[in-house]
Order: structure tokens, then C-alpha cells, then sequence
């Protein structure tokens, strides 16, 4: 089933361009503002981890390097052990004046910034901005290459990706609730130590670390969908380090899981319609040519028949109703996926389901050989730390269907019961719903998309009106997140504010 409240750019997974976390209270405070040195004041303990210098090395990537960076295991007690977390960079290509160190993260939480890093952003970002920073990531605490939590083995991880997540009576809703219990316990069971500090405010004091390693006075920094919490969460912490932040597909941290779930759901419903609408137009839409409405009737029903009966695949695994969810799921977050989306709908509807199969692959970050990263794992212990569960049990899941229907009549049943997820956790959640400001920030770019899936428009009109510097830009588009998807007018926009300081005007739109 999908993991409720995932968050992300899936460039990787999916050639495009995240559930939810939410605002916490930061263990041991924040740290006193700077006063012009790249090194902490008022930090007691801290400072062996602010004055360590990173050893670079060649990481198997032409001009990236690689280091390993030290913070501790838990800020309120630093004697107590460290966390070693992957970074890697790529130098400034010129020409001009070297601008600093621009942080990138692309979300999750469970994405590896330093796969993105190296995949894309250190090569793909725009020239002018390559020439003038150097491009750095820091996988977050618990993520990819930095003491990676683990939960499940790769056949366990089949079986709880194919939980039937639409119970129909008190059996399968037993059966679900199971699953998540198995889950938490592996987690607990294989995670050790780190499972109870890989929070978001931790993931920003890490980062606070990094920045003084290299030098840098402020914070420059690109976070994309999960990615804006974090940024934001570094600059409520941070105020006086914060420099150029772009928080680009961005999430609301004043809202509890509960409302974040339905939230998120709506918006892939409005992904839905349209590429339903854009569907319905080509001769060979295999949910009818009539209209976008008739269309979200074909697919609900659709998922119904594979409730009751999956569908072969070529891979010598069903494509059940969980599976082919997440599959169409995956394909709403980047429109240049709709037509891979029409040929796996058109071949399972046909009784053949590796399209979809394939989607769903990629979304949970599967290997050819049975093997998963650990995106999944990751992403549930960071949302389960960050906020308190949606549901205290079942019986509660189960009364919100029909909001989470009313949201979403294609996916809203399975997404309210997905979002039982954090129900059964091992640790408590630290963190609790609440507005960011960051006062005392400078101007913080906030950029939402009106047809984003996985981060609603609003919630980007939300933090910028949180925030008491934001400034938001919109893109009247489709997709998840709009920086480097194709609009020269957000990218300019953007690429102004990173290189010189200046955000665009309040309420401007491109599309």
C-alpha cells in the first residue's frame, strides 16, 4: 500500500522534477544568532561538531566529492554519541564571483539528497547558478548513505506493499492494522538507536552544522516538496543564518496529520481530473473518450475489480489494488508521465499489469532484484516522529472515509486508511502541528503549483502568509513542484533571487 503522507520530487524514480512532516519543537532550544563568524555562539557542547573540518574525497562521480560529517546522535545530550552523515558537492564552475555553498534537498522525508545531487541538480540546475555556487547535500539523519533506518526485507516489503488498503470488513481492516504493527516492529526491531532522532528539527540543526563547516554565514538552500519543512524548519530555529531560501512545492506545517492526509489527498484527486481531462481527448483512452467525471468513475471501478481479482504481470507478481493505486499515484506527479500512465492503464485493463506494476515499482524505490532503499522506512519514522498518528485506531480511520471520499472519490478510501500508518509507531511523535515565522529572516521564496498532487496549492499560500518575510511565486500548472520543470518564467524568477538576493514581486504568476 502507499505509505500515508509521502512528500518528494521523483526525478529519480520517475525522469520528473513527498508523506507530509510537520513542525517541531527543537530539542535543547535554538542556538543564539550569529554575529558575522560562520561558527556558533551559545552552543554549549556543540562546538568539537562546528569546528570539525569534512576530508574530501573522489566518490566515483566525475567532479563530485564526497565527506563524511559528524553530529550528535541527540542535541540535548551531545557527549552521548554521534550520527556520521553522508555529504557529498560539486565546486563552482565559473565564471563570477563564487557565491558561497546553494544546499539542495528533494524531499521525502527518505529522499537522498545526495543521489539527487549527483543524479541531477549538480549537473542540472541551471548554468548560471552551477557557475556561481557550489552545489552540496547532506543526506538527513536515517536516510540512503547516513545511518540508513531499516524495517523490512525485501520479500517482507512485497508483501506490505500488496496489504489490501480498502478493507472491506472487520477482517481485512484486522489484517491492515497488522501490517502497520509489523512494520513499526521491524523498524524498531532493525533501526536501533537512530529511530528516535531522525526528526526534522534535528535533520535542520544538522544542517546548521554543515553550513559552518564550510564556511558559509548564511544558509543558501533549494528544498523541494518535503524539502520545504525542513528549510522552514531551519529558518524558525535559525533566523539570523538563514540566507536565500527557495521552498519550492510547499507544505503547511500548522496542520495536524489528520487534515494534512485529506489535504494531500484532495490534491491527487485535482491531478487526477486533469489528466483524465487530458485523457479523455486521445482516441485510445482506456477509460472512455466522454468526459474527465465518467473517466474517475472508470477508475475507481476499475481498482474494485482488481480489490476482488489482481491481475497477472510479466514480473511473476500481481498487480493487486494497493499496487496499482500507488501506480497511478506515482504517474500524477510529473504530466510527461500521462502517457505511460495511458499504456500501463490500457494493458492492465486488458489483464496484464507490469505498467503499473512498474510505476508502483519505482515509487517505492524497488530494485530489479527484490531489494528496496530505504525511502520508505525513512519516510514513516521522520513523519511519525514530526507529528502525532491521524488515527488512534482503525475505528477512527474508518469514520473519516467519507471526508477522505469527499476529497477524492478515486483515491480517498485507501488514503484514510493509509494514513493509520504512524498509529503504531515504537516512539512517541516529538513534534506538533504549528505555524512557522521565522522572524527575523530575510525574504524567503515560497513557490506552490495550482495542480500540484502531493503538495496543494494552498499549503504554499499558507507558509508564505506564516512566514513573516514569505514571498510567494505561482505556477498555474500541472506536477509536483515548478523549478526546473520547463517554465522559463519560474526559473528566471528563481535563479534572480538566487544570485542576487532579490525575490519577485508579491502574487506574481507564470505559467
Amino acid at each position: 500500500m502507499m505509505s500515508s503522507r509521502l512528500l518528494r520530487k521523483p526525478a529519480l524514480a520517475l525522469a520528473a522534477a513527498g508523506l507530509v512532516a510537520s513542525g517541531c519543537t527543537a530539542s535543547g532550544g535554538a542556538a543564539e544568532p550569529l554575529s558575522g563568524a560562520p561558527s556558533p555562539s551559545g552552543t554549549a557542547g556543540l562546538e568539537p561538531y562546528y569546528a570539525q573540518k569534512l576530508s574530501w574525497r573522489a566518490c566515483g562521480v566525475p567532479d563530485f566529492e564526497c565527506a563524511t560529517l559528524r553530529a550528535p546522535l541527540d542535541y540535548a545530550k551531545p557527549d552521548a554519541g554521534d550520527v556520521k552523515l553522508a555529504v557529498s558537492r560539486v565546486r563552482a564552475t565559473g565564471p563570477g564571483k563564487r557565491l558561497g555553498s546553494l544546499l539542495v534537498n528533494p524531499g521525502g522525508p527518505g529522499g537522498s539528497a545526495v543521489g539527487y545531487l549527483q543524479g541531477y541538480a549538480g549537473i542540472g540546475y541551471p548554468a548560471p547558478v552551477r557557475a556561481r555556487y557550489d552545489m552540496v547535500a547532506v543526506d538527513p539523519r536515517g536516510v540512503a548513505r547516513s545511518e540508513p533506518v531499516v524495517c523490512l526485507t525485501g520479500p517482507q516489503m512485497d508483501t506490505y506493499t500488496r496489504v489490501d488498503a480498502t478493507p472491506d470488513d472487520a477482517r481485512e481492516s484486522a489484517a491492515l492494522a497488522a501490517s502497520f504493527r509489523t512494520f513499526a516492529s521491524g523498524c524498531e526491531q532493525r533501526a536501533g538507536k537512530v529511530l528516535s532522532h531522525v526528526s526534522t528539527v534535528e535533520a535542520a540543526r544538522d544542517m546548521d552544522i554543515l553550513r559552518a563547516v564550510l564556511g558559509d554565514e548564511r544558509l543558501t538552500y533549494v528544498g523541494a516538496s518535503y524539502g520545504t519543512f525542513l528549510g522552514a524548519t531551519y529558518a524558525e530555529l535559525f533566523p539570523k543564518r538563514t540566507g536565500r531560501l527557495v521552498l519550492d512545492g510547499a507544505m503547511d506545517p500548522s496542520l495536524p496529520a489528520e487534515s494534512l492526509n485529506r489535504d494531500q489527498t484532495a490534491g491527487f484527486e485535482t491531478a487526477f481530473r486533469a489528466f483524465a481531462a487530458d485523457c479523455v481527448k486521445t482516441a485510445d483512452c482506456p477509460l472512455g473518450t466522454t468526459s474527465p467525471q465518467a473517466a474517475a468513475v472508470r477508475m475507481r471501478a476499475f481498482f474494485g475489480e482488481l480489490d476482488r481479482k489482481p491481475v497477472p504481470t510479466d514480473e511473476g507478481r500481481e498487480l493487486s489494488e494497493s499496487l496499482a493505486t500507488t501506480g497511478v499515484i506515482a504517474a500524477m506527479y510529473d504530466e510527461a508521465a500521462w502517457p505511460q500512465l495511458r499504456e500501463a492503464l490500457t494493458r492492465a485493463m486488458g489483464g496484464e499489469g507490469s505498467g503499473l506494476l512498474a510505476l508502483a515499482d519505482s515509487y517505492y524505490e524497488r530494485e530489479p532484484d527484490g531489494t528496496y532503499s530505504n525511502l520508505m522506512y525513512a519516510n514513516a519514522a521522520v513523519n511519525c516522529l514530526d507529528l502525532p498518528p491521524a488515527f488512534a485506531g482503525p475505528g477512527e480511520a474508518e469514520k473519516a472515509v467519507p471526508s477522505f471520499e469527499k476529497a477524492s472519490p478515486v483515491f480517498g478510501r485507501g488514503l484514510a486508511w493509509s494514513a493509520l500508518n504512524c498509529t503504531y509507531w515504537p516512539t512517541p511523535a516529538t513534534g506538533r502541528p504549528h505555524r512557522i515565522t521565522a522572524e527575523g529572516a530575510p525574504p524567503l521564496l515560497v513557490v506552490g503549483t495550482t495542480r500540484d498532487p502531493a503538495t496543494p496549492y494552498k499549503w504554499a499560500r499558507s507558509l508564505a502568509a506564516q512566514l513573516s518575510s514569505g514571498v510567494l511565486l505561482t505556477y498555474d500548472g500541472d506536477g509536483h513542484t515548478a523549478y526546473g520543470r520547463g517554465s522559463d518564467c519560474i526559473d528566471t524568477a528563481i535563479n534572480t533571487y538566487l544570485l542576487e538576493g532579490t525575490p519577485p514581486t508579491e502574487g506574481k504568476r507564470c505559467s
